[in-house]
């Protein structure tokens, strides 16, 4: 197939590129604005990844989030190929109120970036509806590894203090809190499950892999590099959930399996990344 990637030189976008390419489809890049630009040409389907991802900014700023995750989901949606792939993200289920989230659960995003995703999901949803386009929206848990380069993620983060590059590691709490870890290379193949999967409508799909505390990953940086990483500790955040694992039986039927997602692979990879090793 003719795949479209919006964000094919981003983080996730140059990793699902060459994954397609393995499977034989050929990515294509989007150029321009995803806001106002067009899909050049006969395409069999897209791949949306571009947008604004950082949660904290979208407070700030919330109308410019939905400009971009809604406005380019909608232009997008104008006139599209057979079949639509959305990234999304776990923060729509917001605190979920349960450790292990299932796509049933009520999508309850606590932030202006989370709710811009899970408006652009609506939209999908209902085009879908409309007959317009068989969409997926993948809902992506903590991805990892692979070079990122996203401070703010706690794994890369963690590496980037163990390399001397930060100065500490901020720690909320007693850093028992779990949550769910997918390697970039696990979520791009999920994407091509989502391009080649049968049917028509629409699904929301998680992608995670590995339940792990940050107590977990400080332990697993400590293993892989043979180096501490300095800790600042800070109150924990009021309301915080203890755990959050997803629940990937859903995307597992379509024959999907993290390949590269225990703790120590993710640690390992992003810690050849940032060293150069």
């Amino acid at each position: 197939m003719r795949v479209v990637v919006t964000g094919s030189t981003g983080y996730i976008g140059r990793v699902v590129s060459a994954e397609l390419s393995a499977a034989g489809h050929t990515p294509i890049p989007f150029s321009g604005d995803v806001r106002v630009g067009s899909l050049d040409g006969p395409v069999d389907a897209v791949v949306h990844l571009a947008g604004l991802g950082r949660v904290r900014e979208s407070f700030g700023d919330p109308v410019r989030f939905y400009d971009v995750n809604v406005g380019g989901t909608v232009n997008l949606l104008r006139s599209p190929p057979p079949r639509f792939v959305l990234a999304s993200t776990a923060g729509v289920y917001g605190s979920a109120g349960v450790a292990t989230i299932d796509e049933s659960c009520p999508r309850a995003p606590g932030s202006p970036y989370a709710a811009s995703k899970a408006a652009a999901e609506d939209v999908l949803a209902w085009a879908a509806e409309a007959g317009r386009v068989s969409g997926v929206a993948l809902r992506l848990f903590n991805v990892a590894g692979g070079g990122d380069v996203d401070d703010t993620r706690v794994i890369t983060k963690a590496c980037g203090v163990a390399a001397g590059r930060l100065p500490s590691m901020e720690v909320f709490g007693d850093g028992s809190a779990v949550r769910d870890f997918v390697h970039v290379r696990d979520v791009a193949r999920a994407f091509v499950a989502a391009v080649e999967r049968d049917g028509d409508g629409y699904v929301a799909l998680n992608v995670g892999a590995t339940p792990a505390s940050v107590a977990d990953v400080l332990a697993s940086v400590a293993r892989v590099t043979g180096r501490e990483v300095p800790v600042v500790r800070r109150p924990a955040h009021p309301g915080e959930a203890p755990v959050l694992r997803a629940d990937t039986t859903a995307l597992r039927a379509s024959g999907w399996a993290p390949a590269c997602s225990d703790l120590d692979t993710l640690v390992r990879d992003q810690w050849a990344a940032e060293t150069g090793t």
